[in-house]
């Protein structure tokens, strides 16, 4: 079964997203900032996240690049998931190592797309 980490300082938004994924078969784990995130990633890396950009403590930034230095063995995909839509966060998620970007809110259908694209759903 593959596995996500959910990781947003909204709990409804990390609940609407687990129940998309449950419904794709995904096991699910959630973190509410990057922080957090970035502990479950050394601990248990998932094959995907799907990554706030605004949070306390860690945005989502800060996370990917920490990410990039965790020295993990397996690097999770990862889909920005936020309300910023301008080209020049964009371009920035991608360079900090986002493999994907997708627009909040969501559905089904574009967050499966997205993991399609990533080649983990």
């Amino acid at each position: 079964m593959k596995t996500c980490l959910v990781v947003d300082d909204s709990k409804v938004i990390r609940k609407v997203a687990r129940h998309i994924l449950e419904a794709l078969g995904f096991r699910v784990t959630e973190a509410g900032d990057g922080c957090e995130a970035l502990d479950r990633c050394r601990t248990d890396t998932p094959d995907v996240v799907l990554l706030d950009w605004n949070m306390p403590v860690m945005n989502g930034i800060d996370f990917l690049r920490a990410l990039g230095d965790a020295g993990l063995a397996s690097r999770p995909k990862v889909v920005f998931c936020t309300t910023e839509n301008g080209t020049a966060y964009i371009r920035a998620a991608i360079e900090a190592g986002a493999d994907e970007y997708v627009m909040k809110p969501f559905d089904r259908e574009t967050l499966e797309s997205k993991l399609q694209i990533v080649g983990v759903a």
